[in-house]
C-alpha cells in the first residue's frame, strides 16, 4: 500500500525519468553543478529540470521541492529508507 500522500504520488508519476533522477540527486544534497556534472548536463539543463518539476509538482518553495526529492529517492529504494527492525 502507497503511504505517500496521493498528491505527492500523482506528482511523481507526472515527471519523466530524467527530473526523477535530478530530484534523487538533488536529495542526496548535491549541489545544481554537481548535479549536472553527474549527470552531463550544463548546470542551466538542470535548473531548467527543476523549473519543470516545479511546474508539475505545484512545489512552491525549495523545501517542498526537497520533500518531493526525498519521496523520489525513497520511490527507488525504500529497503535504504526503512528502520531495521530492533
Amino acid at each position: 500500500m502507497d503511504t505517500r500522500r496521493p498528491l505527492v504520488a500523482e506528482a511523481l508519476a507526472s515527471l519523466s525519468d530524467r527530473e526523477c533522477e535530478v530530484l534523487r540527486h538533488l536529495a542526496d544534497g548535491l549541489t545544481y553543478t554537481s548535479i549536472a556534472r553527474r549527470m552531463d548536463l550544463s548546470p542551466h539543463t538542470v535548473d531548467t529540470y527543476l523549473r519543470r518539476i516545479r511546474e508539475k509538482s505545484g512545489a512552491r518553495s525549495r523545501v517542498h521541492l526537497l520533500r518531493l526529492a526525498i519521496a523520489a529517492a525513497e520511490e527507488q529504494d525504500p529497503e535504504e529508507t526503512t528502520t531495521p527492525p530492533a
